[in-house]
């Protein structure tokens, strides 16, 4: 292939899961579904939390937060996917791309960051319980949730400014299913040694401390629980902390893999499971986890139901 010069790339091409034709309407199906139940899920926990003034408390405000992410992550990147699965449009022009990218760090950033400040108000909730009003007092939660967004921000503005600095000169397919940094680094025909070098000081930094941080706050927590006198309280408290944690691992586990390495020795089918794990699995997942198993939460939409059959039977 001659090479081009660098504004010659005007758009790149989504190759998807191209290489299984045969696959593409379940694949459309399935992704559709998932798409659908992670907005019902977690657009259902952004109207009960902000309607119900009981549930506005920093617990539930962190559970606000992290369906308003994942929501926004979610959009980012399924109605393209479903585009490209159901159509032979499978092109994304160059400031989509970079609009893709960036809003996928930004929410992915402030995921991060949330998750860990979410395990820091339980650690204090559970192991300080009598102290934990003046610990997570209003205005530290409100520095903890603008913290995780502005480091999201951050994030997203220095690596996505970075990689569309670099020169696009050759091939412009995209071999994953959305414009995601280490396969769209893989297209630049310049030398991307120092940035690598950041994204893997950065994914420590943004992924493994959080990770730390919460693997902490949980060890803590399961021997707080442990000096529990009552054994339905031990259980419930270890079922919800179990939960938690495989929803953690599940997102930083799969996010640290992609991002450690971009230029890893991973097949490209491997990134896009590992891809769609975190991206997917987890928006799907934490409705279930942090909230619809939640006493306080069907209490709420149980006495929201209740108001709206009033209304209409008034």
């Amino acid at each position: 292939m001659k090479r081009q010069n660098k504004s010659s790339v005007v758009e790149f091409v989504l190759l998807g899961f191209s290489n299984f034709p045969e696959l593409q309407e379940q694949l459309f199906g399935v992704f559709l579904v998932v798409y659908l139940v992670t907005l019902i899920g977690n657009a259902m926990i952004i109207v009960i939390i902000s309607l119900e003034q009981s549930l506005h408390i920093p617990m539930y405000l962190f559970i606000l937060n992290l369906s308003v992410v994942d929501v926004s992550f979610n959009a980012v990147i399924m109605p393209e996917m479903l585009v490209v699965l159901s159509t032979e449009k499978r092109t994304i022009t160059l400031s989509g791309c970079f609009a893709q990218m960036y809003f996928l760090l930004l929410f992915g950033g402030t995921e991060c960051f949330l998750l860990g400040t979410m395990a820091y108000d339980r650690f204090a909730a559970i192991c300080h319980p009598l102290s934990y009003p003046m610990i997570m007092n209003k205005s530290v939660f409100m520095k903890l949730v603008m913290f995780s967004w502005v480091s999201g921000i951050m994030v997203a503005t220095v690596q996505t400014s970075w990689v569309f600095s670099f020169p696009f000169c050759g091939p412009r397919e995209i071999n994953h299913l959305f414009c995601e940094t280490p396969p769209v680094l893989e297209l630049a025909c310049a030398d991307t040694f120092w940035f690598e070098i950041y994204a893997f000081t950065g994914t420590i930094l943004i992924v493994m401390v959080p990770f730390s941080l919460i693997l902490l706050s949980y060890i803590r927590i399961l021997f707080a629980i442990l000096k529990m006198p009552s054994t339905t309280g031990r259980q419930k408290a270890f079922s919800t902390c179990a939960s938690h944690l495989t929803s953690v691992t599940l997102f930083y586990g799969t996010a640290s893999m992609t991002y450690l390495q971009p230029k890893s020795g991973y097949s490209p089918e491997t990134k896009k499971v590992m891809s769609l794990t975190y991206t997917l699995l987890t928006p799907l997942l934490n409705p279930l986890i942090y909230s619809l198993r939640n006493s306080e939460m069907k209490r709420a939409l149980m006495k929201l139901w209740q108001r709206k059959v009033d209304l209409h039977t008034h």
